[in-house]
């Protein structure tokens, strides 16, 4: 299992943070890996239970995942996204600040079968990539989210 843990905070309200958060298919804007991620079903708001199919590049080769939204609540959003070589977990957590908005995020890749086997070597790839996303998400949300 490799587990990534980044915070950073956003200057924008914490309801529209959440709330952006909440479309996965935004994560072609502050994924680094992610190249498309298109929701099935309706344009509605998503709710528990939306889901995903995201295409990324990851160390030169492309994986699809099937996205799953397991929790929105007011300060917390949780996707679970899964192939036949791994569960992927993404967590938001928010909280309100002075200058805006602090955002805690936590992936958690748990592979399976022989790719468990990965988990050393992929260590130090997921830590550069949480890296990026302390940059990447908060100007996405900077450039979505009106202040």
């Amino acid at each position: 299992m490799v587990h990534v843990r980044r915070s950073f905070t956003v200057e924008r309200p914490l309801p529209a943070v959440a709330a952006y958060i909440a479309d996965f298919a935004h994560a072609v804007d502050w994924d680094p890996g992610t190249r498309q991620c298109v929701r099935d079903g309706d344009d509605a708001e998503p709710a528990v239970g939306a889901r995903w199919r995201n295409v990324s590049v990851f160390r030169g080769r492309r994986t699809e995942l099937d996205y799953r939204l397991d929790r929105r609540e007011e300060r917390r959003v949780t996707f679970t996204g899964t192939n036949k070589t791994a569960t992927s977990t993404d967590d938001f957590g928010f909280e309100e600040t002075g200058e805006g908005t602090r955002v805690t995020y936590d992936a958690t890749i748990r592979f399976h079968g022989l790719a468990r086997l990965a988990d050393p070597f992929l260590r130090k790839e997921f830590e550069r990539l949480g890296d990026e996303i302390t940059r990447t998400l908060p100007d996405a949300v900077h450039a979505a989210v009106p202040s």
